[in-house]
C-alpha cells in the first residue's frame, strides 16, 4: 500500500517538474529566433502527419528525407540559444519573476523619464531608440549588448544618446525600472509596405515590435519627430503629452487601438 502511494507521488511529481522545466524552457525562448524555430518545426512535423493521414506519398517522401538529419540539424541552429539557456538556467535571475510589476508609482516615474528624455531630444534634434519589454523576453538582444542594469532616467538616456557617444546609434532596452542595455541591435523590419523614406530607427522600432509586445520609443535624428512603435506600427509625430498617454495605456495592460491612424511617410519625406 505504501509503495503504491510512494509510486503515484513520484509520477506526479515527475509530471510536475517536466512541466515547470518545459514552461520554463518555452519562456526563455519567447520572443527569441528560437521561438520562429519552434514553430517552423512544429508546421513540418505537422505536414509530416497529414500527408501520411491523406496518403499524400510523394510529399510524406520528401519530408521523410528530412528526418534523420533533424538531430543535427536541431544542434546546429539552436546553438547559440541552448549556449543562452545553459548560461540563464545557470543565473539566479533566472528562477525569479522575468517581469516583476511595478508599483504605479515607479510605472508613472518610468513614464514620466521617458517622456523627458524623448522631449529634450527631440528639441536638440538628437536621435534616440528606447525599447520597453513587456511579456516577451528581449534577452537574444541584451546578451550582445552593453550591459547597463541601472535604474532609468532621463539623464542615463540622454547620456547615452548624446552624439559622438559609442552606443548612440544602438537601442536601451528598459527592463522594469531598470535600464538593461545600450548599444543593443534591433532587427528590422522587411516588411514591403514600409515607406522607404524610413530609416534604420524606425525601421528598427518596427522590426522589434513586429517580432515581441515590446514598446519602442523614437526619436527623428533629423526632425526631432517623436514616435511609438507598438505590434508592428508606427505612430509619428506624437507631442510628449500623446506619448506619456500611449504608454500609460499599453504598460497599464489597457491598450487600444485609438482613432487616430498610424502615420507612414510620405514617398521622399525625411522621418
Amino acid at each position: 500500500m505504501a509503495g503504491d502511494l510512494w509510486r503515484t507521488l513520484a509520477a506526479v511529481v515527475d509530471v510536475l517538474v517536466v512541466a515547470v522545466v518545459f514552461y520554463s524552457l518555452l519562456l526563455l525562448a519567447r520572443g527569441t529566433r528560437a521561438w520562429q524555430i519552434m514553430w517552423g518545426l512544429i508546421i513540418l512535423a505537422g505536414i509530416f502527419l497529414l500527408s501520411d493521414l491523406l496518403q499524400l506519398r510523394t510529399l510524406h517522401w520528401l519530408v521523410r528525407q528530412v528526418v534523420p538529419l533533424a538531430p543535427v540539424a536541431l544542434v546546429i541552429l539552436f546553438y547559440p540559444e541552448l549556449r543562452y539557456a545553459l548560461e540563464e538556467v545557470g543565473r539566479v535571475q533566472f528562477w525569479r519573476s522575468r517581469l516583476p510589476l511595478l508599483p504605479s508609482e515607479d510605472l508613472d516615474r518610468l513614464i514620466d523619464e521617458v517622456v523627458k528624455m524623448a522631449s529634450n531630444l527631440s528639441q536638440r534634434r538628437v536621435g534616440a531608440l528606447v525599447v520597453i519589454e513587456r511579456e516577451e523576453g528581449l534577452d537574444d538582444l541584451i546578451v550582445r549588448a552593453t550591459h547597463l542594469d541601472a535604474e532609468v532616467s532621463s539623464e542615463l538616456l540622454e547620456t547615452v544618446f548624446h552624439p559622438g557617444t559609442t552606443l548612440h546609434d544602438g537601442a536601451v532596452i528598459i527592463r522594469g525600472n531598470r535600464a538593461v542595455a545600450a548599444g543593443c541591435l534591433l532587427p528590422l523590419t522587411d516588411r514591403p509596405t514600409v515607406g522607404s523614406a524610413l530609416h534604420t530607427r524606425h525601421r528598427a522600432a518596427i522590426g522589434v515590435t513586429e517580432r515581441s509586445d515590446a514598446l519602442a520609443v523614437v526619436v527623428s535624428e533629423e526632425t526631432g519627430a517623436i514616435s511609438l512603435g507598438m505590434e508592428g506600427e508606427l505612430e509619428r509625430g506624437l507631442t510628449p503629452q500623446e506619448l506619456r498617454e500611449r504608454l500609460k495605456e499599453a504598460l497599464a495592460g489597457n491598450h487600444r487601438r485609438h482613432a487616430r491612424p498610424l502615420l507612414w511617410p510620405v514617398a521622399g519625406r525625411r522621418s
